[in-house]
């Protein structure tokens, strides 16, 4: 399934931020929360960002693959969603609104896109 590499990429990215968010833990000492520090509110939300975006996004593009979506359009959103959860990660940690604006668009975009390919196949199928 092509939806198994994106899935796969996605959740990587996930850990990686889990795991800066871990990191700043330990190095400003901090438990639960966000200990007022900018830095880790940033990865914080960040990683919650993440969260709440690639579940519906994979959630879509596997449903269009078991629709028989076609091949390009499924790398073509999911690509586009891994280069927009990276940006939009980029972002947050270096305070770039241009990049964070990118990455959302990269993200938004093709959930938009694959809900409405998904409401394509699922009808014409």
């Amino acid at each position: 399934m092509i939806t198994s590499y994106y899935a796969a990429a996605l959740a990587l990215i996930l850990v990686q931020l889990a795991m800066g968010v871990i990191r700043l833990r330990r190095a400003h000492q901090v438990r639960l929360g966000d200990g007022d520090n900018p830095t880790l509110q940033a990865a914080i939300r960040a990683q919650a960002n993440a969260a709440e975006y690639i579940p519906p996004a994979l959630v879509l593009l596997v449903v269009l693959e078991l629709n028989g979506g076609h091949w390009l359009l499924l790398h073509l959103g999911g690509l586009t969603l891994v280069i927009g959860r990276i940006l939009h990660a980029r972002a947050l940690a270096t305070d770039s609104i241009r990049l964070r604006v990118l990455g959302m668009q990269c993200t938004l975009f093709p959930i938009i896109g694959l809900a409405l390919a998904c409401v394509g196949y699922a009808a014409s199928g």
